[in-house]
């Protein structure tokens, strides 16, 4: 039996795939137009990878919050200001009821395998992660029934110890993990991803 999409929700958080704007670090190390090239490339292939899925409905958490035109046609919700913690604390308490997972749009690798296995993890555990090879994570699903304790207070973000930091925040509620996979933030993890396609 299929799972009822409006109960599962799978959120993109992505920024606005702009010349000069996001991805710093990466365009840091290979510039300004092909960081953009990368944060276009794999936005739209997690879109067409994840979004035509039953089990889930898409939405993409945008930054800056308008114009929003650019994610139609998935359903969209504000990033809003703050840090990746506040911003993340506000799309898990803006969404409607249901099991929560979050990826963020630099993981160009996930299936929608690794997105079925959280929501299946999430039939056992209070959360899960997808540990990232940096320290930190492309993904966390919740059960809606945190949503009053959510674990991104403290966090040092972008940082090795982001994944720790929020593990520790989870106050003994249980955790599975699944695989890990790196994110693309800079020169040598871009380098490292266009080897393996």
């Amino acid at each position: 039996m299929r799972a009822d999409p409006t109960q599962q929700h799978l959120v993109l958080f992505a920024r606005q795939p702009r010349y000069g704007v996001g991805k710093r670090r990466l365009a840091a190390d290979v510039g300004n137009l092909e960081a953009l090239r990368f944060a276009r490339a794999s936005l739209g292939r997690l879109r067409r990878t994840l979004g035509s899925d039953p089990r889930w409905t898409l939405w993409i958490a945008v930054s800056p919050d308008r114009p929003t035109g650019w994610a139609a046609p998935a359903r969209v919700v504000a990033q809003g200001a703050g840090d990746l913690g506040e911003r993340l604390s506000r799309v898990v308490r803006a969404l409607p009821p249901g099991p929560l997972v979050i990826l963020g749009a630099d993981t160009p690798t996930v299936t929608r395998r690794d997105v079925a296995d959280a929501f299946s993890a999430l039939g056992r555990h209070d959360a899960v992660f997808g540990p990232a090879r940096d320290g930190g994570y492309w993904l966390i699903g919740l059960h809606r029934r945190l949503r009053q304790h959510l674990p991104f207070d403290g966090v040092r973000w972008s940082t090795e110890h982001a994944l720790a930091d929020t593990m520790a925040a989870m106050d003994g509620r249980t955790i599975a993990l699944l695989r890990t996979q790196e994110d693309v933030d800079d020169g040598p993890s871009l380098r490292r991803y266009l080897s393996r396609r």
